[in-house]
């Protein structure tokens, strides 16, 4: 039968841990549990529940910082920061649909342990360059602190690297500070319409990387092909007809202004070019980045995968030679997402086998409990990098207590 904990205070959540640690009972940490879908199902009797630490401590617009319980909501972040025109420049997406949860649900803890991030990456980094400081508690049993509310930290071991992106497998993050920034007073996007998908060659080596050289200060760029554009609310995207590229520019009016024009006459020889204004920017690059095109047919598995931008068209190309799929690419090409009917042993060597050729990784972020319980979720270890990867959590949570076995079996 399993036991929920649910601490209200960090006093409260060290005691768990302890208990837990002088018990040896597994701990399965989550806030809201919007990301449980994510990675390895723990293995633990006993839920150490973070969604009772939900407060906003300490936000400085002025010092661009804020700082807030493991088990605050994101959309009372979000609120706080509207209110003074900031925002967390790397965007974070909502994958409570796309794993078959409710919308606005996830949590700052699940954000930073997951260091997942939205569209702007390629220009603002992820969680993990914008967390700079948090208070956690080992699987020791011991509360530590890393980082501050500065932006520029030089305190010893940067611990916020590792933290995020542990999936709360080395310590249970009981608070954490975020960099934010002003909100871009403006946003345009530039589209170029395709009369087809067009060929892996043209849209990373050509169209896409002559936005992001020139001097018009692309932040975001990505690219959906025709299935995936008619699915986009945005009228410009599902009315296309075909694959549509999209390139976000942001910054004051007559910048953007400016910069989106050169944009459309430097793309315009690739195709057809339009020009989103605010609304319809923030419409479409939110459905980008909560992947809400993927989001229906739970059935289906969802892949991950990360390679250098050049690469990623190349990658998908070999994919759908021998397997039917739907795709979207993120990050200049650098990150696709890619709905599958099935994943079995093929499907995945072959997945795994162009992604490695390209030097990249994948991660299966969509599939049955069963599919995620083997040692496929996310890329497989090497050797020397099993290694380091327990000693590192021997050396944070030495019974694994913590979340047991929800990035790779046995660690």
């Amino acid at each position: 039968m399993t036991e929920n904990l649910k601490p209200e205070n960090n006093d409260q959540v060290l005691e768990s841990v302890q208990w837990a640690v002088t018990q040896k009972i597994p701990l399965d940490v989550r806030g809201q549990g919007t990301k449980l879908g994510m990675g390895r199902p723990v293995e633990a009797d006993h839920i150490l529940d973070l969604s009772g630490l939900s407060e906003i401590t300490d936000y400085q617009p002025s010092e661009l910082f804020v700082t807030a319980n493991a088990g605050t909501p994101m959309k009372d972040i979000y609120a706080a920061l509207d209110q003074q025109n900031q925002q967390l420049m790397f965007e974070p997406p909502d994958y409570g649909p796309l794993l078959g949860g409710a919308v606005d649900q996830g949590t700052l803890g699940g954000l930073v342990a997951c260091n997942i991030a939205g569209p702007r990456r390629i220009k603002a980094g992820s969680a993990r360059d914008n967390c700079i400081g948090f208070h956690a508690v080992s699987g020791r049993g011991e509360m530590f602190k890393s980082g501050g509310k500065v932006v520029k930290n030089v305190t010893g071991f940067d611990l916020s690297k590792l933290m995020t992106g542990s999936y709360g497998t080395l310590a249970v993050m009981t608070e954490a500070t975020l960099k934010v920034l002003p909100s871009p007073e403006n946003t345009r996007t530039v589209l170029v319409r395709w009369a087809k998908d067009g060929d892996a060659d043209q849209l990373n080596n050509q169209a896409m990387t002559e936005a992001l050289v020139s001097t018009n200060e692309v932040s975001s760029a990505a690219h959906l092909p025709a299935k995936i554009a008619a699915r986009s609310a945005v009228a410009y995207l599902n009315s296309a007809g075909g694959a549509v590229t999209a390139l976000r520019i942001e910054g004051p009016a007559p910048s953007t202004a400016y910069r989106c024009a050169a944009l459309k006459e430097l793309l315009s020889k690739f195709g057809e070019v339009e020009e989103l204004h605010t609304k319809n920017s923030k419409m479409l690059w939110k459905e980008i980045a909560d992947v809400s095109y993927l989001a229906a047919n739970q059935e289906r598995a969802v892949w991950r995968i990360s390679v250098p931008p050049t690469e990623g068209a190349h990658v998908v190309q070999r994919i759908l030679e021998s397997a039917e799929a739907d795709v979207m690419y993120d990050w200049a090409g650098g990150l696709v997402w890619l709905q599958i009917d099935e994943v079995d042993q093929a499907s995945k060597d072959l997945i795994r086998g162009s992604v490695v050729q390209a030097g990249g990784h994948a991660t299966l972020v969509r599939a049955s409990k069963q599919l995620r319980q083997s040692d496929i979720v996310f890329q497989p270890l090497d050797p020397y990098m099993t290694g380091i990867t327990k000693r590192v959590k021997n050396g944070f949570d030495p019974e694994s207590i913590l979340n047991p076995g929800r990035m790779y079996k046995g660690i």
